[in-house]
């Protein structure tokens, strides 16, 4: 049993909800040695809390970002086990244009591992709107709606993939609703409706600084 500074240490990286799912044999990429504390304090503290942001003051912080960060350095953000590097890490990998990382982020999704990162997650497959990225919402859909005892990331996943609808003019939302609303039964405070007004403000701004040159 896990003693409990062992128990103490998981939840603030962000294992508050541990699970077993059908994505436990997918292997999530771990780095192999610790962030230094420098790392974290240059790549992750100034950006985890603010990964939301759309003002000028952002803007102009991440265009500097942008242009120092490598693309080892977002690796080693998605291969640390705590929400806060993940999610900074996926972000930085959407407005870098690092597509190719998307399996590692993917996987990361589906198993769910760390709380608050999949929100993150899902925008970003949102906003890089490829095959790979609806596989993994729809994925993470048809699995997470049956477990009504998670209370996840589905309806930032949800939120996602009308997203996509809407730009693509497809309806791959549409197979997701049944499961959806009967997902959120049990949930007074989550709304039947999926509005994806604040997402497309959300992805104008991310286009933005993904595309300044």
């Amino acid at each position: 049993m896990e003693n409990l500074n062992e128990q103490i240490r998981l939840h603030s990286l962000g294992a508050t909800v541990r699970h077993k799912s059908t994505f436990e044999n997918l292997i999530s990429f771990k780095n192999e040695k610790e962030l230094t504390p420098e790392f974290i304090k240059t790549w992750a503290v100034p950006f985890y809390m603010n990964l939301e942001q759309t003002n000028l003051e952002w803007f102009e912080l991440l265009l500097e970002a942008k242009k120092k960060i490598t693309k080892e350095d977002v690796i080693k953000l998605l291969g640390d086990f705590n929400w806060r590097t993940r999610q900074t890490g996926a972000f930085f990998a959407i407005i870098n244009d690092y597509s190719d990382l998307i399996d590692i982020i993917g996987v990361h999704f589906l198993k769910s591992e760390v709380c608050y990162a999949g929100r993150i997650y899902a925008y970003m497959f949102a906003c890089l709107n490829n095959k790979k990225s609806i596989e993994y919402l729809e994925d993470y859909l048809d699995y997470y709606l049956s477990k009504s005892e998670l209370w996840f990331d589905q309806s930032e996943a949800m939120e996602a993939l009308a997203y996509i609808d809407k730009i693509n003019n497809s309806n791959l939302i549409d197979k997701h609703k049944t499961n959806w609303l009967k997902f959120i039964h049990d949930k007074p405070n989550w709304n039947a409706e999926i509005n994806t007004e604040y997402l497309e403000n959300y992805i104008e701004f991310i286009n933005k600084v993904k595309d300044h040159k």
